[in-house]
């Protein structure tokens, strides 16, 4: 029940105060046994390579410096759970109410990923369902995941085209 009421929200903390944030809110839910309404915390963060004095050095930068991604039930108790932890300035929104991520704000931040499973992989044969190209049959050459998109090679004209099409319009044979 929890899980399909909670949102995703963005919490403004002090620079450099991710981290800690993040820990103080996680003890908190634990010793609050909160976990039914605060579920997740994510500080997005990327892998940056840095050539220095002909060096290479890997290391990891938060994408948003100064956020942490929340996962929570929006209740009274949530609110001040999280707004009173030392570093917190703040939820983004407008006054105190506090506005969710949008599902397309998250699907293109990346925080949560839904993953397709498709019946058929590179080599299948796949019939077309949907389009100018309805009917026809290919072999899927290559799959596209984050796009979910994959390219299909139809025989058309006695010439063989790839054709690039969503994983809705095709099914396997």
């Amino acid at each position: 029940m929890a899980e399909a009421e909670a949102k995703w929200y963005v919490v403004h903390t002090y620079s450099g105060y991710e981290k800690a944030v993040a820990t103080t809110i996680e003890k908190a839910v634990e010793n609050r046994r909160m976990g039914e309404q605060i579920l997740e915390l994510n500080i997005p963060t990327e892998m940056v390579t840095e050539t220095v004095d002909s060096q290479q050095k890997t290391f990891e930068r938060k994408v948003f410096p100064g956020y942490v991604l929340i996962k929570m039930v929006m209740t009274d108790d949530t609110w001040h759970l999280v707004r009173n932890v030392r570093g917190v300035t703040g939820f983004v929104g407008s006054a105190n109410k506090a506005i969710p991520l949008t599902e397309d704000e998250i699907r293109l931040m990346g925080i949560e990923r839904t993953e397709l499973v498709v019946g058929y992989e590179v080599g299948s044969n796949v019939k077309v369902t949907d389009g100018p190209l309805s009917g026809f049959i290919g072999t899927v050459e290559e799959i596209e995941n984050d796009k979910s998109r994959v390219r299909v090679i139809v025989s058309m004209f006695g010439r063989e085209t790839p054709v690039d099409l969503d994983f809705d319009q095709i099914e396997a044979l």
